[in-house]
């Protein structure tokens, strides 16, 4: 069912139960090699399926039911699984199977129990084209990829990595498609291999890898193909004999001047929505890094407290537990500014979403909202953290001045180092873990229809 076309080829159509492949004619006989793919996959619905695989295997691959080509094979593929078959929410994602030619495909666990490695990217709908980039080299298998948010093309993350892989000496390189209940356009824009050789090796000459039979048929085709060319030329010179140079050239760079200076409603809009997503994506990535670097100084600030504490309470046994209120003040200080940089955070988040809803993309209110409540849970969790040091605070304060302050419920006699670190460690994780849940919802729910 592959389409192809001047600038891509269309592996699958989104229509049901499509398959589609290419496949490279000749056998690769690098030993180790490169390969950089670039692919779209677009579909009107929030789910989308089956996905999309790039091979390398010892025979050249047939249409089959793994992502439309054939079980079985020798060799290894990487498989960008569209459809959650097996019901973890862990797809979109990227897998990593060998087969060693007898081996049938899990499909109801999504490869899970057959997979080397693996990593959950969504690729589905992406403003710019998707590229994967995956090199074997002395037994490794890396595979990165770029998550088309962002035009540079050299913007890769790593997904995965497997060790000690023996991969057939030569073999075929494809890419195939295939689609279910549900449906997507699976776009293959390029997909180019490279050969890798170990330093100081030296390199093979060109047209050693060819051979002399072979280069005498590709001779021959040549040959025949510009004749039919300078006969096709004379054909239309009899025919036209006022056109003067290059027939069409003219026409054509009209047309396409045409397209590239005007562009619709919608075409405008889609752009709009784009350069706002690729902006929202660099400020949280910003947000991150100022988060990570205001969780390190908390933890300086923590760990210089209780070794105070640890001292004085080693030094004046009677005294265990007591800080005096400057320290304390300065504690607390800290804690204020850390609050403040937050908001300071929240606030640019704030301004960049309210730049995107020009661009009247649908769920962009739902999306400020969601972003403002989850800056003002950071900021609740913040505020107990203090509260809960001011508590510590006023409890192990000297007992002449607690009479400054109201009275407050009894407390515990003391509270002990391990309960204290106990404490940080907890709140700490549930931080972190609550960022990366709600980061997780947000991606979900950043699909196109």
């Amino acid at each position: 069912d592959a389409i192809p076309s001047a600038d891509q080829i269309r592996i699958t159509t989104s229509l049901k139960s499509q398959r589609g492949s290419v496949w490279t004619k000749n056998k690769s006989i690098f030993d180790y090699w490169e390969v950089e793919a670039t692919f779209r996959v677009t579909g009107r619905g929030r789910i989308g399926a089956d996905g999309l695989a790039i091979w390398f295997t010892e025979e050249q691959g047939l249409e089959g039911p793994v992502f439309g080509a054939a079980d079985k094979w020798n060799g290894v593929g990487i498989f960008f699984d569209s459809f959650d078959n097996d019901g973890k929410k862990n797809n979109p994602g990227v897998v990593v199977v060998g087969n060693n030619g007898k081996l049938l495909y899990d499909h109801q666990n999504d490869g899970s129990t057959q997979a080397l490695a693996s990593c959950q990217r969504d690729f589905r709908n992406k403003p710019y084209p998707v590229r994967v980039k995956i090199t074997y080299y002395q037994k490794t298998l890396t595979v990165w990829i770029n998550n088309g948010f962002t035009p540079d093309k050299e913007d890769y993350e790593f997904c995965a990595k497997v060790e000690d892989l023996t991969l057939p000496s030569q073999g075929y390189f494809g890419i195939s498609a295939a689609t279910g209940g549900l449906a997507d356009d699976h776009d293959v824009l390029s997909f180019l291999t490279f050969q890798l050789t170990e330093p100081g090796k030296e390199l093979p000459t060109p047209g050693a890898e060819i051979p002399e039979k072979d280069k005498e048929k590709y001779q021959e085709e040549f040959e025949h193909f510009q004749q039919e060319l300078d006969k096709k030329k004379e054909e239309f010179q009899k025919e036209h004999p006022d056109v003067q140079g290059q027939p069409g050239k003219t026409a054509c760079a009209f047309f396409l001047s045409a397209d590239d200076l005007f562009e619709t409603v919608s075409d405008r809009e889609l752009r709009q929505i784009f350069e706002g997503q690729n902006r929202i994506h660099l400020d949280i990535k910003q947000l991150n890094r100022q988060l990570d670097m205001i969780l390190d100084e908390q933890r300086k600030y923590v760990s210089a407290v209780t070794d105070e504490i640890a001292k004085r309470g080693a030094g004046f046994p009677g005294q265990q537990g007591q800080v005096s209120q400057q320290e304390i003040e300065t504690v607390v200080k800290n804690q204020e500014e850390v609050i403040r940089q937050v908001n300071e955070i929240r606030n640019s988040v704030a301004d960049t979403l309210r730049l995107i809803n020009g661009a009247q993309h649908p769920g962009s209110a739902a999306g400020v909202y969601e972003t403002t409540q989850h800056f003002n849970d950071i900021k609740e969790h913040l505020h107990v953290v203090k509260r809960d040091i001011e508590h510590l605070v006023q409890r192990n304060m000297p007992s002449n001045e607690k009479s400054k302050c109201p009275d407050l419920p009894p407390f515990p006699s003391c509270l002990s180092t391990v309960h204290f670190f106990i404490f940080v460690a907890v709140q700490t994780v549930l931080f972190i873990g609550y960022i990366m849940y709600r980061s997780q919802q947000e991606a979900a729910a950043k699909k196109f229809f």
